[in-house]
């Protein structure tokens, strides 16, 4: 259950499958990563040309890999629904033509919207050199990811035993009590995974094992890698705007103090500058955006901790 003042919001099932796909295209930023693009579902086919239409496409430019999306209900069955669909689409992907499709909409996409440009931009990628960035993404192997309500062991299993690595992330919905006009939709914090198979692969599956998902500035603060009151420096330049610079400070919880605000993290610290910036961005990987005074990312600093945790372990 959610409270907001006196108001209650129940924990409810999606409607039908296509209710929880439209949650995904509105907000796949949250799922697949700042520097994602999102194409939306296409018919592939496989060999022999059978045919099949997955949910979408994300791209993460940034990582440079790509996921194949399937968005599901956990009503449906493992063995007689999911797992064929998902290999039927898997074995598409595949084929040079399924690519090809995939690089031009991608392409056209690029050339239509401008938040697309922008992002390719801040990636330091020129239009001339985008169909070679996108070819190479294209030619690894995709993620499956699967947005999905609820988790099952069965699921859990299948996704642990695919030769591809498999991310699911658990999607919920909340539908105000006695006003079903008003409903809420709970989605992972900083991109987080409910499986990830690669990084559990990573970590040897053991109890102690963490990932990166599991790194706070909290963490930092107690290994001294970063201190109480350092500033961090992020500068910003929207698409066609002039360039900003912002000075964040760390508070003793793992917080940021930033434009007279706190934020619980360093994505939600990016986000808030990259809007006073003037972007329509919806989120920002705040580990790479934030930087020490001597020029150093947040992500090169929680990689050092990981590095040490494991050598603890």
């Amino acid at each position: 259950m959610l409270i907001f003042q006196d108001r209650k919001f129940i924990k409810t099932p999606f409607k039908n499958e296509d209710e929880i796909e439209q949650v995904v295209v509105d907000n796949y930023e949250f799922l697949f990563g700042p520097n994602s693009i999102y194409l939306a579902k296409t018919l592939i086919k496989t060999s022999d040309g059978t045919g099949t239409i997955p949910d979408g496409f994300a791209i993460d430019l940034a990582a440079k890999k790509w996921y194949l999306v399937e968005a599901e209900l956990i009503q449906h069955s493992v063995w007689t629904h999911i797992a064929p669909q998902v290999s039927k689409q898997i074995i598409a992907t595949q084929q040079t033509i399924s690519k090809k499709r995939l690089e031009d909409l991608a392409v056209e996409q690029f050339q239509q919207d401008e938040t697309t440009k922008e992002k390719f931009s801040d990636l330091g990628i020129k239009e001339i050199d985008i169909r070679k960035v996108l070819g190479e993404i294209l030619e690894k192997e995709p993620t499956v990811g699967v947005p999905i309500d609820d988790l099952t062991n069965d699921l859990k299993d299948w996704a642990r035993t695919l030769k591809y690595n498999v991310k699911l992330w658990v999607i919920k919905k909340y539908v105000e009590f006695n006003n079903s006009v008003n409903v809420v939709y709970e989605l992972p914090e900083e991109f987080k995974p409910d499986l990830d198979t690669e990084q559990e692969e990573s970590n040897e599956i053991t109890e102690s094992s963490i990932t990166t998902y599991d790194v706070g500035l909290s963490d930092l603060l107690q290994a001294g890698l970063v201190t109480e009151k350092q500033k961090i420096l992020m500068n910003y330049k929207p698409r066609n705007g002039q360039q900003k610079k912002y000075t964040g400070t760390i508070l003793k919880d793992g917080s940021i103090d930033l434009l007279n605000k706190t934020f619980s993290s360093l994505s939600y610290a990016a986000w808030s500058a990259i809007q006073d910036a003037g972007s329509p961005r919806k989120t920002v990987n705040g580990w790479t955006a934030w930087k020490t005074e001597s020029g150093q990312t947040m992500a090169d600093i929680r990689d050092k901790y990981m590095r040490e945790i494991k050598k603890m372990n």
